[in-house]
């Protein structure tokens, strides 16, 4: 590549002044980071190492419906967030959990955690991070996160100096760490006074400790962010979300670009550098163009939502009569319209997540018995009663799905309708108007361990409102060892399927996503990384 000439001059001028001051054993370099170049495009150094440079432009198809981030279970709140944010503890690309902001963690009995915290972390504001920080943020993250569970009811956080902060549980579990370093609804530190101004609305900063720091945000059209130049990086490899984090990019902005069409144009013509949700139709013609690159990557789980709290899917037998008649295979291929896209399973965990996936309650998966699933309607007393099904269009494979539903469930004899919103409508409409909807359908990200799951939530979409899946889960949390947890959680999902059904667990499938050929680094792990990621032009 070109050199810069005037960085070569000012190179040589450097050099001299070195040589005339004299040798110094002390460096200013940070390894971590590199100093401005003067050119704004991403190139190599002399030594063959990345310099910083250039606008990641990203299309969204979905706009976070807040930059809150323990509030919101949402994946664009996710992904929006974690380029600002950061957690104590995080995952590597085995989702075990690591030290991010913290030092270290130590414990000998699972019940209290004494974690040192890394000294010269700076806040987006200028501020170093200390213990009141994060004692301030965690204790937030307790009563604003539905992921926290039992493990933590009336846990405490003190100081014990401005580095070191101390975690006491009630109860030991071997599923704290992992807890929080769930990448859902995660538990961004924040600086105090952050905290403190929080309305009830939320946080009224969005200031963290990440490699970019947002700039504006400009409701249904971007979101912009720049580099932070006081990043401190770890020194580890990258691993997953865990380990060195660089932003080789100068900006980054999420355009909030809904229209589908529209996003694979501006991908084609170099208007946008990485796109969100492509359709899986065009997988074989993106595949096929020279200038991009297809990303396929473990997701979610795609689900159909129960209404718990009121109208006609109270009646477990209603709920059973569905899941005996839909046919799960057709509906996601009408989503995912290859297998290499999707796959069929029972369980309600990421059967990528091998310490906790399970086949318990497998026989009632997929059942596909559309004479018996009349035969439950007829004993469950149904006379025709409307059925509202709520979907989005912001996302293509959950409107597909819902679409496929509708149209079975009528075939089902069940008076079924097909209620569209955007998805910020439909997030609202899901926790607060229970009127509006008999089942919607949405996704559940991938989670480290089985508590986080939002399908078992005592809050989400109304909660699950069943008292033996609370203690389950606390006896999963609080079990002495993994194995007796795991044998605890192939009992509660078994109990979910044969007794329960607060969902539907269609089958788990890949993101789509595509980006210019000239992104190089791109990554993924519970949603696209997009540290440590440089363009080439």
């Amino acid at each position: 590549m070109k050199k810069n000439k005037f960085l070569v001059l000012l190179l040589m001028i450097v050099a001299s002044m070195v040589l005339i001051i004299g040798c110094s054993n002390d460096s200013n370099d940070n390894e971590g980071s590199d100093d401005a170049t003067g050119n704004d495009d991403t190139t190599e150094n002399d030594n063959g190492e990345q310099t910083k440079g250039g606008t990641l432009k990203i299309a969204i198809d979905a706009a976070p419906p807040t930059l809150d981030q323990p509030t919101s279970t949402a994946t664009a709140a996710r992904d929006a967030t974690r380029l600002i944010f950061e957690s104590l503890v995080t995952t590597n690309s085995k989702f075990e959990p690591v030290p991010m902001l913290a030092e270290s963690i130590d414990t000998e009995d699972n019940k209290t955690y004494t974690i040192k915290l890394r000294e010269g972390v700076k806040f987006h504001n200028g501020k170093e991070m200390k213990a009141e920080d994060v004692i301030a943020s965690m204790e937030r993250w307790l009563e604003q996160s539905s992921i926290t569970g039992n493990i933590f009811v009336d846990a405490t956080w003190t100081e014990e100096d401005e580095y070191t902060v101390i975690l006491e549980l009630v109860e030991p579990s071997t599923l704290t760490l992992d807890t929080m370093a769930s990448a859902k609804q995660a538990a961004g530190i924040m600086p105090k006074e952050v905290i403190e101004s929080a309305s009830a609305d939320g946080i009224q900063e969005y200031i963290g400790t990440g490699p970019f720091e947002l700039v504006e945000w400009r409701q249904d059209q971007y979101l912009h962010y720049k580099r932070y130049e006081d990043y401190l990086p770890r020194e580890e490899e990258p691993d997953g979300l865990a380990g060195k984090k660089e932003a080789l990019v100068d900006e980054i902005y999420f355009y909030l670009v809904p229209d589908t069409s529209t996003r694979i144009a501006g991908l084609q013509t170099g208007e946008y550098d990485f796109a969100y949700s492509i359709p899986y139709d065009q997988y074989d013609q993106m595949e096929s163009n020279p200038d991009i690159e297809t990303m396929l990557t473990p997701n979610a789980n795609e689900m159909l939502v129960f209404n718990k709290v009121q109208g006609i899917s109270t009646d477990y037998k209603i709920r059973e009569a569905i899941n005996v008649g839909l046919n799960y295979d057709e509906t996601m291929m009408a989503a995912f319209p290859n297998k290499d896209f999707y796959w069929l399973d029972s369980g309600y965990m990421d059967v990528n997540i091998l310490n906790w996936a399970s086949t318990a309650g497998s026989e009632y998966y997929n059942q596909n018995d559309p004479e018996k699933a009349k035969e439950l309607l007829e004993e469950a007393g149904y006379n025709g009663e409307e059925f509202k099904i709520m979907t989005t269009r912001d996302y293509d494979h959950h409107y597909n799905v819902g679409v496929v539903i509708h149209e079975q469930l009528k075939n089902l004899g069940i008076n079924a309708t097909l209620e569209i919103y955007d998805w910020p409508t439909m997030n609202d409409k899901m926790g607060n108007d229970f009127e509006a909807w008999d089942a919607f359908i949405t996704s559940s990200s991938t989670v480290s361990t089985p508590p986080q799951l939002i399908a078992l939530s005592p809050s989400f979409g109304g909660g699950v409102n069943d008292d033996s899946v609370g203690e389950a889960i606390k006896e999963i949390e609080t079990a002495p060892t993994l194995e007796e947890a795991q044998q605890r959680w192939d009992e509660l999902q078994l109990y979910a399927w044969e007794e329960l059904l607060p969902i539907i667990n269609i089958g788990g499938y890949n993101s789509f996503w595509a980006y210019n050929k000239k992104v190089e680094g791109i990554d993924a792990l519970t949603g696209p990384i997009f540290w440590n990621v440089s363009i080439e032009e």
